[in-house]
Order: structure tokens, then C-alpha cells, then sequence
């Protein structure tokens, strides 16, 4: 089974088509969200993650979400 970190950027499908963000908090226990009880467990854990355009707060669970590859950085070269 898939493993996220806090701090990992993933990327979901919602109504609006794929929207991508940052892991923030990750759920082991059942929450109540937005008038829902999610439920999640250590096994099963839920994360809550921020959107990367909107800082709308989402919450999913593993099956759901795409680990996206971090940017890399570009090492510049002086040259001579």
C-alpha cells in the first residue's frame, strides 16, 4: 500500500478534473469533515490536503491520491 508524508505533494480528481496540492495533516482516526464522519484508522489512514491554487482544504484517502514528483532545482553554471 501506498505510504504519503506530510509535506509530500499529490495530485486528486474532483469534479472540477485534477487538481494537485500539499499533504498537511495525515487523519488515523474517524473525523468529522464538512458534516461527514470520514473514517480512518492507522491501516487506513486519510489525508488532508491544501490545494495548491485555491488553499481549499480536501481531504482523501490513499486509493485517491497521485504522488506528483517534486520539482527539481536547477543548479546554474558560471561559466569561465
Amino acid at each position: 500500500m501506498r505510504r504519503f508524508r506530510v509535506g509530500d505533494r499529490v495530485r486528486w480528481n474532483s469534479e472540477a478534473g485534477m487538481v494537485s496540492g500539499k499533504i498537511i495533516k495525515r487523519v488515523t482516526s474517524d473525523i468529522r469533515w464538512k458534516g461527514y464522519i470520514h473514517h480512518a484508522s492507522r491501516e487506513e489512514p486519510q489525508y488532508i490536503i491544501q490545494s495548491g491554487k485555491s488553499d481549499h482544504l480536501a481531504i482523501h484517502k490513499v486509493e485517491a491520491l497521485h504522488r506528483v514528483a517534486k520539482p527539481r532545482k536547477r543548479v546554474s553554471r558560471k561559466r569561465s
